[in-house]
């Protein structure tokens, strides 16, 4: 059986805002083309995990590699060609509002490639059908409902095929049908880019469905409690707080 390739190693993080710790000695890979999942009970430090994976946050202390290159251990010009290789989706979508979704869409690409205007535009109406929106080129973020807003958002992430799609909360504010779709997307882009995709999600929903790998983060003991498939921490990890938090609602399997 094939081991397991990292693409992401992250080794003896403490992640912290001035004196105020939020997570210490975080010890978990990525794989390649895993969908990992960053879960935990709100306010335990989910995103500002993803944000220092992303590079936004610099660690105050350990190390992040990416392909086993150091994130922080590089020039910043290094960092931001590595970075180029991520695709990132925001809780609320973050999309230009005055702008099209085919300019939001073309916005990276014309930022990074050297794509004539009718490359870019042609690409970023290939990205949105990609995500279901073919034929709303047009619109603008107002004129179209949450869920497509993720979609477009989505399809801006992967305007430049990322090795690596980060998440966070993307189900947050939708109903359980858009949430599902989406989560639907998700695979599909899995299975078709063959990305590495982190998640940052406390929805149990999306964790047994699409969850290949995981980290959980507590609270008050401020570190991971567990890292694995969610239906193997299901089945077989015995901490109380990790098995209450799969366990909401009754979840007797997955």
């Amino acid at each position: 059986m094939t081991q397991p390739q990292a693409h992401i190693r992250v080794r003896n993080l403490t992640l912290q805002y001035g004196e105020k710790l939020i997570q210490k000695n975080l010890n978990f890979d990525v794989n390649k083309n895993d969908i990992f999942i960053i879960m935990g009970a709100s306010g335990c430090g989910k995103s500002t995990l993803l944000k220092h994976m992303i590079g936004l946050y610099h660690p105050a202390q350990g190390q992040i590699f990416v392909n086993d290159k150091s994130l922080w251990d590089v020039s910043d010009v290094a960092r931001q060609r590595m970075m180029k290789h991520f695709g990132v989706t925001y809780q609320a979508g973050a999309l230009i509002s005055s702008l099209t979704l085919s300019e939001n869409v073309g916005m990276p690409l014309e930022l990074y490639t050297q794509l004539s205007p009718k490359e870019i535009e042609e690409l970023a109406s290939l990205k949105l059908s990609m995500v279901g929106l073919a034929g709303f080129e047009d619109y603008y973020p107002s004129e179209i409902s949450g869920g497509m807003i993720k979609r477009a958002a989505l399809a801006r992430a992967i305007a430049l095929d990322p090795e690596i799609l980060f998440f966070d909360e993307p189900s947050a504010g939708l109903d359980p049908i858009s949430a599902s779709l989406l989560d639907d997307l998700i695979l599909e882009l899995s299975d078709s880019m063959k990305s590495t995709i982190v998640i940052v999600t406390h929805e149990l929903a999306s964790i047994f469905s699409i969850g290949t790998n995981t980290v959980f983060l507590d609270t008050d003991t401020q570190t991971m409690l567990a890292t694995g498939h969610p239906n193997q921490l299901l089945a077989d990890c015995d901490n109380a707080s990790v098995q209450q938090f799969l366990r909401r609602g009754g979840v007797e399997n997955a």
